[in-house]
């Protein structure tokens, strides 16, 4: 919900250094709103553009990739290949069945080829981990009875391996701040409705005797039923500050319950919205993650033109390597490069 309200105090109101800390997060917050909304508001025109620039490529990237899979598919009936060669073929034909089993870009009966081959790799797979779980099953068990035999270890003395150790340091500490974050949205969901009261018994029109105040304080009280029923407690809590403010409040030090409710309030806020942008940035699926304040629409725009030149660089070269795959020798050439 947006205001025209200032967020700074009356000329003759000197303000706490508490509040002027408090207004300084208000305005970060205010940035953050409008850069949200900047973000939002563009978040359709780039989608567009991104699906004019690179769906065309990926069909066509991705109709070129399964067209290698079925010809090195159907090349496997050959006895031209090398056991060596056939675990590259088999790997090549792996990655491309795994990968193309997410896109949307193939028709029915390519994904059901897809899907058939995918299902005889991953079939595969699952038998030869099988059979060496069962031979390492073997070793390990060979393995212990020796150590049983020769190692005796001081279990009292035995320390945690130090990179397990930080990892546990690391979860506990991300789980304290996960608890942190919760206490504070919580504090400030049930603090909604308390602010929401502060206010409304200070600007309560019935109270007010001048009529051109009484009728802007209706209108105000308007605009805070309105915050209310949306749960914008950033806007309450920026109206009551103005509100304690101006009326000579603010030469009084709030105290420390007070400032810390206040902050973090609008801390669980700025998160929120922090949230929201990257949000909208990881959509866009850049290449380097980077915050937002770092980074403007059209740098977005020139990311999304990179890739596409890229995409066509890769399609231009996928096309010239099946050209190879269509014979076995073309195959047996890229074999032997590397490249296959």
């Amino acid at each position: 919900m947006s205001s025209a309200l200032k967020t700074t105090a009356q000329p003759e109101v000197r303000l706490s250094p508490q509040q002027k800390k408090l207004n300084r997060l208000i305005e970060r917050i205010e940035q953050q709103k409008q850069e949200l909304a900047t973000w939002q508001n563009a978040q359709a025109d780039i989608q567009n553009y991104t699906c004019s620039k690179l769906l065309t490529v990926y069909s066509e990237l991705h109709t070129v990739l399964f067209t290698q899979l079925d010809t090195m598919w159907n090349h496997l009936a050959s006895d031209a290949f090398s056991k060596l060669d056939l675990v590259q073929i088999d790997t090549k034909i792996a990655v491309l069945a795994k990968m193309l089993k997410k896109s949307q870009m193939l028709t029915s009966a390519q994904k059901e080829q897809v899907e058939k081959v995918d299902t005889f790799y991953i079939q595969h797979a699952e038998h030869i981990c099988s059979k060496k779980a069962k031979a390492n099953s073997i070793q390990s068990h060979d393995l212990v009875e020796t150590v049983e035999q020769n190692v005796d270890v001081d279990w009292e003395n035995y320390e945690y391996d130090s990179a397990q150790y930080e990892a546990k340091r690391e979860r506990a500490k991300q789980l304290k701040q996960q608890e942190k974050r919760e206490q504070a949205v919580k504090m400030a969901a049930q603090s909604l409705k308390t602010v929401y009261l502060k206010i409304t018994a200070m600007i309560h029109p019935d109270r007010e005797s001048d009529e051109a105040k009484k009728l802007d304080k209706t209108e105000l009280l308007q605009k805070v039923n309105e915050a209310y029923a949306e749960q914008d407690l950033f806007y309450l809590l920026k109206l009551q500050l103005q509100l304690e403010q101006n009326k000579g409040v603010g030469a009084k030090e709030l105290s420390v319950e007070q400032v810390k409710f206040y902050k973090l309030a609008l801390d669980v806020q700025s998160q929120q919205l922090e949230s929201q942008i990257e949000e909208i940035l990881d959509f866009f699926q850049l290449a380097k993650k980077v915050k937002a304040e770092h980074v403007h629409i059209s740098d977005v725009y020139k990311a999304i033109d990179a890739d596409c030149a890229e995409l066509k660089q890769q399609l231009k070269w996928e096309k010239e390597r099946l050209k190879h795959m269509k014979k076995v020798s073309g195959v047996e050439m890229l074999l032997e490069h590397g490249v296959l």
